[in-house]
């Protein structure tokens, strides 16, 4: 149960309560292995994960590779998301823009929120900046990269601008469990991230799902969390138990190579090309590591 600790302001409010039970696609960005990115590609991908059964676009997350992409891309991905009509998430931070200034631009092409990247500095100025930049309500983002200190966790949930908090610490399942605990207590969205322990996450108090696997396996996500709100038990562990066997597959060791593991298992569903199912910026993987990971894409 949640309690209301703090006031929250009502632009974030109601990104909480239209995104409460939604499944959030982090979104992979296509790329060729030089790194070159086709909006229409782009556009046709969004709109494929939409007919899938995505209830809302996260754009240049951590999975779509925001950091890494210049201020002209990045633009025309909101852009292109923005038009199949979902709400839209943009990534901000975490590359040589700042966040706030990348906030602004994500408000002016329409979209509807924003997820704050972890930084090195002081966590809660930055959600100021965003905020007081571009008025947009903000999902804040424990990532398992540079886990959230619970005292300033605990403040963050509680800024007037955020909607709702993303928990993707990967392995840290008390973690993840604290964290949801401090985003209800403060009448805020808890959303899982959490591709390795996404059933439990569910079980813990998770609202809402914005997650990588939901890259390329839409649909795979969604039955998880559609059989987690009936009453059919033995659905939801079966939903759980397809999940958990592509997300073991796709989210190992290195884990950075998750992001091209989900690029070929987009390209296999026939959502991009082959020509651009690429991650430049991810770690080389081994020779055959590709035909595992499809092996494991349910049925």
């Amino acid at each position: 149960m949640s309690t209301t600790s703090a006031p929250i302001d009502p632009r974030a409010a109601r990104l909480r309560d239209r995104l409460r039970g939604a499944l959030v696609a982090a979104a992979a960005t296509p790329m060729t292995a030089a790194g070159e990115v086709d909006l229409d590609i782009a556009e046709a991908y969004f709109r494929g994960l939409a007919a899938a059964g995505a209830d809302a676009l996260a754009v240049l997350a951590h999975t779509g590779r925001g950091p890494f992409l210049p201020p002209g891309v990045r633009a025309g991905l909101i852009g292109r998301a923005c038009r199949t009509g979902l709400p839209v998430i943009a990534g901000v931070g975490g590359g040589s823009t700042p966040a706030a200034e990348e906030a602004k631009v994500a408000a002016e092409l329409g979209a509807d929120g924003v997820l704050v990247f972890p930084s090195e500095g002081d966590r809660a100025a930055l959600h100021d900046e965003v905020w007081a930049a571009a008025g947009l309500p903000m999902i804040a983002f424990d990532l398992y990269t540079a886990p959230c200190p619970p005292a300033v966790l605990r403040g963050i949930v509680r800024h007037p601008g955020v909607a709702g908090l993303k928990t993707a610490l990967l392995s840290d399942a008390m973690g993840c469990q604290e964290a949801i605990a401090r985003t209800r207590e403060a009448d805020r969205l808890a959303i899982t991230g959490e591709d390795r322990m996404f059933g439990p996450s569910l079980l813990w108090g998770a609202q809402a799902a914005l997650v990588g696997i939901a890259a390329a396996s839409v649909e795979t996500t969604a039955a998880v969390l559609r059989a987690f709100e009936g009453d059919d038990l033995r659905g939801f562990e079966r939903a759980s138990a397809r999940l958990d066997r592509l997300a073991a597959a796709t989210f190992t060791a290195p884990m950075e190579g998750y992001v091209q593991r989900m690029l070929w298992v987009a390209a296999a569903e026939g959502l991009i090309p082959e020509s651009h199912a690429f991650d430049p910026y991810g770690p080389g993987l081994p020779d055959g590591e590709r035909a595992g990971v499809l092996a494991a894409v349910p049925g």
